[in-house]
Formats: structure tokens, C-alpha cells, sequence
């Protein structure tokens, strides 16, 4: 007893030792500098930062000098689902934006104003919430946010889209947005606006557009990224002031004739609408196109419609093919041909009754002449139906002395993905390895790929057999994805003796 009670004071005095007077005082919040303490508590949400400011009288008004005030309801999906108990009923969705509402206008009526970085409203709200839109614009636009997101969803029609003021944001001529997100609005610009000096990206999707755009666009020196997705009220996207400093445009669901720009710095350019004249001028330093025409002659046209992309190092291709889509040779000539294409990805959505017979997909073999330098070439395929299996003759395809992989998913052996990939491994000197996978995955095309892969033990020792056959007839590496080990890396000729060998 003696010996614990020893040691039990020996303990009290160390730990009285370790806690004396001559120990540092503990670090406190409020012993930093005023300008410091917000910045401290800027990475938390705005909920938490509201809830931190709780732990201490002195920290009780930090939160209200938060640099991203970030406010998002839930998803059109959320409002209309019957499963979502909370979502489920329309008096339980206007008590939830109500609930909303007040939330945005109790922070921002307590906010300091001073630092803020972001203003962000994502909810569905109808026009007869414009008082309260236009209080929270307008508090945007006094607080100097350098990202304003306004994204009112899809949930209602066109005409009753509250109009976002450009002008609000213009601070008497004084930049002050360098990011601007606008979705499920209308607005006007006009010639007066002129601080938009400093905006490096702008997005407008579901937008009606009522007044002169390409001259907003001149307003807009530094833009960098510009996308502009189903947007209505432009008839000719024609742009003939410079923006020198944009890197990325996408224009996607627009109803317009005509595409112009002048962008000598664009490095990536993506479209997906019907087939218009799309004129880029000066883009010398292209290095990646995104192209999804509509229309049957869509890959053809991905290839031809738009000179300027021809310098591209890669390129992202999606299409459909219909039944009975013609194949088009496509121009060889030197000033046709994409030599710095390197890398390439084809997404084919093929609509025909019977994909054996339909040849469509055999247009990606013609295509492929125009790129003579490609080292990589990912296609993707799903085809609306199944079929047997069947083989084809080898299409005509030029000799390719750079392609070394090539993947190609959806691969059910129809007779134009037999012929397409036995003109590949014939014409492709250099060519390592042939991938094919049966399934279509949810990470190619939208939505639950899930049906069209219910048959894959059907179609996968059929596969596999035409892989080892193919693999000793080319001598080349046919990889089966998916296959069980015995068959998968399916294999691998000899080179001059004929035999087969199987990886695993």
C-alpha cells in the first residue's frame, strides 16, 4: 500500500511538473489577429462554420465573414420522386423552399459582405420568388463575389425563367467576376455593360439569351473557358472580336446556323448539335475536339465538317449509326489528313434491326485513313440488339506504322466488329495488343447499362474462341476482358512458328 501510494504522488508530481507555470499558455482563436480569425474557419462548409462559431462567445460572429456562401437544394429528380419522403408531396416541397429562402436571407442579412469569394443558389425557384432573387443578386453583386453561380434548375418552363441582370454586376465599369454559372434564367446583354474585364469563365446552360451576345463576348477580354449548353435566342454564334485567351469552348443543344470564333490560344473545342459551318480561326495550338454530330453521316461528318481541327493531337468522337448508313470515302489529300492525331475515342450508338447487317460501323475503317500517325484508338459500341455470331471479309484499310493499342468495348462479334478489327490487326504493323470487352459500361454512355449486359455468359465463350482463332491467324495479342482465367489474354502467336500460348 505504502509502495502505491509512492507512486502515485511520484505521478502527481510529474504531471504537475509537465503542467507548471513555466509551460506555454494553450493557443487561442481570439489571440490571432482580427483579419486572420476568418481565414482560420473559411475551409469549413457554411454549416459548420455556423455551428463552430457556437463553441465560443468570441468566435460567434466569424462565420459571418465566410468567404463561400454556398446554398443548394435538392435535385429536380428529388422534387418530383415518390420515394423521397421528405420531397415527396408539393406542400412538403414549398414548406422545404420556404424553409430555404428564409435560410438564404437570415445569412445574408447577418453577413459582414467584406471577403466573399463565392455566391452559389442551386434550387428550382419560380418567378414569383424574383423579390428574393433579385435581393440575393443583388447582394452578390455588392459584395464583389469572384464566383457568382446561379443554377435555378430545369423545373420550369422558359417563359417563366426570372431575368438575371447582367448589369448588377457591373459595378459601374469596376471587374469583379472572374466566374459566372447561369442556368434556367434569361438575360439581356447589352452594349452598356463593360466590367466583365477580368471573367475568366462563363457558363450559361437552359438560357435565354435576348440581346446582343457577341458583343457581351467582347466585353470579355480574359475569358479563358466559355461553354454554352441548350441555350435559345442566338441565331448565328458569330463572333468576330478576338478572344486571345480562350482555352476551351463548348456549345452543345444550340439552334444555331453558324459558328465563328477567333481564338488564337484554344486548346480544346467540343460540339454536339446538328451538322452547321463551324469556322475557327487561328487556333494553331488545338490540341483535343469533341464532336457529336447529329444525323446518320455523323462520324463522316466529325472527320470533314470542321477544317480547323485538323491539328489535334486527340480526338473524342460520339455518333449513330442507323440502318443501312452508306459508307463515304473520305479525303486523302495532304491538306485533308489529321497528322498530329494521335490518340482517338469513338463512342457508336449503332440503331439498326440487324447489326450484321449493317455496315456503318465499318465508316470508322475509312476514317482511320486520314489519320496515318494514331498510336491509340478506343471504340466503344452498343448495339439497340443482339444477334449471332458471324463472321465477315476484311474491309480495305491503308497500313498503319504507329497504332500500338486498341480497345474496343461492346464487342459481341457482329460481322462489321469482325471486320473492322481483323482490318485493324492486319494494317497495324506495330500493333501490341488488341483489347475487346462484351460489356458496355456505365462509364461510356449515360444512364443504366445494366440490360444491355444480361447476356454475357452467352456471348463470351464465343468471344473468347474467336479471339484465340483470330490471335494465331494475325499473330497478334487478342485480350478478352471479363473472360475467366482459363481464357482470358486469350493469346499470343509465335511469330513465324504458328503456335499459341495463353496468358494468365
Amino acid at each position: 500500500m505504502e509502495e502505491a501510494a509512492a507512486a502515485a504522488v511520484g505521478k502527481r508530481g510529474r504531471l504537475g511538473h509537465h503542467h507548471g507555470a513555466a509551460d506555454p499558455p494553450s493557443f487561442r482563436m481570439e489571440d490571432l489577429p482580427t483579419e486572420v480569425q476568418p481565414v482560420i474557419i473559411s475551409p469549413l462548409p457554411l454549416k459548420e462554420a455556423v455551428r463552430t462559431s457556437i463553441v465560443s462567445r468570441s468566435w460567434r460572429m466569424l462565420w459571418t465573414f465566410h468567404s463561400d456562401l454556398c446554398f443548394d437544394g435538392p435535385t429536380p429528380n428529388d422534387l418530383d420522386s415518390d420515394t423521397d419522403d421528405e420531397f415527396a408531396g408539393q406542400d412538403t416541397t414549398k414548406m422545404n423552399r420556404a424553409k430555404f429562402i428564409e435560410t438564404v436571407n437570415s445569412v445574408i442579412q447577418q453577413h459582414s459582405g467584406i471577403g466573399i469569394n463565392k455566391f452559389s443558389v442551386r434550387w428550382g425557384m419560380h418567378k414569383e420568388y424574383s423579390d428574393h432573387l433579385d435581393r440575393w443578386i443583388g447582394f452578390a453583386a455588392s459584395s464583389k463575389a469572384n464566383i457568382i453561380d446561379f443554377n435555378l434548375k430545369k423545373t420550369y418552363q422558359p417563359f417563366e425563367f426570372h431575368h438575371f441582370p447582367l448589369e448588377a454586376l457591373d459595378s459601374q465599369g469596376c471587374s469583379f467576376v472572374k466566374s459566372l454559372f447561369l442556368a434556367s434564367v434569361s438575360t439581356k446583354p447589352n452594349s452598356v455593360i463593360s466590367g466583365f474585364t477580368i471573367l475568366r469563365r462563363l457558363v450559361l446552360e437552359f438560357v435565354k439569351i435576348l440581346g446582343d451576345f457577341p458583343g457581351l463576348l467582347a466585353k470579355c477580354s480574359g475569358l479563358e473557358d466559355l461553354e454554352i449548353i441548350a441555350c435559345y435566342g442566338v441565331d448565328n454564334l458569330i463572333v468576330p472580336h478576338k478572344l486571345d485567351k480562350l482555352q476551351h469552348l463548348l456549345i452543345a443543344g444550340m439552334d444555331t446556323q453558324m459558328v465563328e470564333f477567333h481564338a488564337t490560344d484554344l486548346a480544346h473545342f467540343e460540339y454536339k448539335g446538328r451538322v452547321i459551318p463551324i469556322v475557327l480561326h487561328g487556333c494553331s495550338k488545338l490540341e483535343k475536339a469533341t464532336m457529336k454530330f447529329n444525323g446518320t453521316k455523323a462520324l463522316a461528318h466529325a472527320f470533314t465538317a470542321v477544317p480547323s481541327i485538323l491539328p489535334v493531337k486527340t480526338l473524342h468522337l460520339q455518333a449513330f449509326i442507323s440502318k443501312y448508313a452508306q459508307l463515304q470515302k473520305l479525303p486523302t489529300r495532304q491538306q485533308g489528313m489529321f497528322l498530329h492525331l494521335r490518340h482517338m475515342i469513338c463512342q457508336l450508338i449503332v440503331n439498326s434491326n440487324d447489326p450484321n447487317g449493317d455496315n456503318g460501323v465499318l465508316q470508322l475503317a475509312n476514317c482511320l485513313d486520314v489519320a496515318p500517325r494514331l498510336e491509340t484508338l478506343h471504340l466503344h459500341m452498343l448495339c439497340a440488339i443482339s444477334s449471332s455470331f458471324s463472321s465477315g471479309e476484311v474491309a480495305g484499310m491503308r497500313r498503319h506504322d504507329h497504332l500500338k493499342t486498341v480497345f474496343m468495348s461492346g464487342f459481341r462479334c457482329y460481322k462489321a466488329q469482325i471486320e473492322l478489327a481483323c482490318c485493324i490487326l492486319r494494317n497495324a504493323s506495330v500493333l501490341e495488343q488488341l483489347i475487346i470487352e462484351p460489356r458496355i459500361t456505365d462509364k461510356v454512355w449515360a444512364g443504366d447499362c445494366s440490360k444491355w449486359n444480361t447476356d454475357l455468359g452467352e456471348i463470351l465463350p464465343g468471344v473468347c474462341e474467336w479471339a484465340h482463332v483470330t490471335s494465331e491467324r494475325f499473330g497478334k495479342v487478342i485480350t478478352v476482358v471479363g473472360a475467366s482465367l482459363n481464357t482470358t489474354e486469350a493469346s499470343l502467336a509465335q511469330q513465324g512458328a504458328g503456335s499459341l500460348q495463353h496468358h494468365h
